[in-house]
């Protein structure tokens, strides 16, 4: 018989609405949203889904508990209470991976690790009358955060991070991170019968995952997760059976027009050997351009970018003439969108460009904003003899 859950998908802050409209596209019932993570209802198989086919979370945690504690005591006794047996086999190695607290009296991060730790040992060691535990099996990493002396212990499905889609061994200077590309170029009104240029394309992030979303490839579909090796939890069966979906999926047949550019040589040699990887090389064409060279004869097309940001201050001089060359080449594309994610805070003013929209997003711990220039719609009439012109 199956379990139903409460599954949590951390994501990156701002971008809730974009993954709650995954989940609800896979067919899932939405349990909340807060900052940095939507909650919804499934069973197994929804665990294998969010990890397989989710574009833009981060990973996909089982609820297991959620109280209130104000005391390490209330934490202690609270955790030993839960059925632990429920999820944690007599030989798996338990442990609690990451622990955070906002605005709560209980802030030290290690000593909630150590506390829960204990108390899931001490819940097990009556279920299974040992005194060590040989945590040789497989593994079953906790996550617990607390919000306002609210407790919430979640146990870690995926492993490491769903942007680690496994094509990306490759990678230019602070490159952005998967989820994060997929989930802006959802923001865009982009559709694969549309162009796509990256001018400041890096390790090809921003195209690999369009040429993916295009072809219907899964996100998570090349890679493993944590709790494949979880027997007691996951029939194997239900991990092949998603995985083979997705292979069914997948339909190159109708592939859109993607461009990425770099001046740095090697970074497009990564970003070719990243778009191999992702079993998307054929559909991509990597070029090395620099900005004042942007150009395509077609009309409606977009360009989905994250330019240099200046870090440095030697950096920030140059970043004018990027901004404003970027401005310039775009308004000589004809009926062109421009969506650009930046932290140099004069980048509207270099364009010399009004922005339709303003989202501020975090990259890490980083504060930048996601400008939106769309273009004039392509009419109805007509059309598809242009576009394929």
């Amino acid at each position: 018989m199956r379990k139903n859950y409460e599954l949590i998908a951390p994501c990156h802050f701002g971008l809730e609405a974009v993954l709650k409209k995954e989940i609800q596209d896979l067919g899932y019932d939405i349990a909340g949203v807060e900052d940095g993570r939507v909650t919804f209802y499934g069973d197994e198989q929804a665990v294998c889904y969010g990890n397989v086919f989710l574009r833009t979370a981060e990973r996909i945690l089982i609820k297991v508990a959620q109280f209130h504690a104000e005391t390490f005591d209330e934490l202690f006794e609270n955790t030993k209470a839960i059925a632990w047996e429920e999820f944690i086999p007599k030989d798996g190695a338990f442990w609690v991976a990451k622990a955070a607290s906002v605005k709560s009296k209980l802030f030290s991060p290690s000593d909630i690790q150590s506390i829960v730790k204990k108390a899931m040992v001490e819940s097990l060691k009556k279920t299974y009358h040992l005194e060590r535990f040989p945590e040789t099996g497989a593994k079953y990493p906790l996550r617990v955060f607390l919000k306002k002396d609210e407790v919430t212990i979640g146990l870690d499905t995926t492993g490491d991070s769903l942007h680690k889609r496994g094509y990306r061994l490759m990678t230019a200077k602070a490159p952005l991170q998967e989820n994060l590309a997929a989930a802006l170029i959802m923001l865009t009104p982009w559709k694969k019968d549309r162009i796509l240029v990256d001018p400041f394309c890096g390790s090809g992030t921003f195209v690999i995952e369009a040429a993916m979303m295009a072809a219907g490839i899964a996100p998570g579909a090349n890679r493993s997760f944590l709790s494949e090796n979880w027997s007691n939890l996951i029939p194997k069966k239900m991990w092949y059976d998603c995985v083979d979906e997705a292979g069914d999926l997948v339909d190159l047949s109708e592939m859109p027009d993607l461009q990425g550019y770099d001046i740095d040589e090697q970074v497009l040699k990564a970003a070719r050997e990243n778009a191999r990887l992702a079993g998307v090389e054929k559909y991509i064409h990597f070029q090395r351009r620099s900005v004042e060279e942007l150009s395509h004869p077609k009309k409606y097309g977009f360009v989905i970018t994250n330019p240099p940001y200046g870090e440095r201050l030697s950096e920030k001089k140059e970043l004018v003439k990027i901004y404003s060359d970027l401005g310039e080449r775009i308004r000589s594309l004809d009926c062109w969108s421009l969506y650009l994610l930046t932290a140099y805070e004069d980048a509207v003013k270099d364009l010399k460009m009004k922005p339709q929209k303003n989202r501020k997003l975090y990259n890490g711990m980083l504060k930048t904003y996601f400008y939106s220039f769309p273009g004039p719609k392509p009419p109805r009439n007509g059309w598809e003899g242009e576009k394929r012109a």
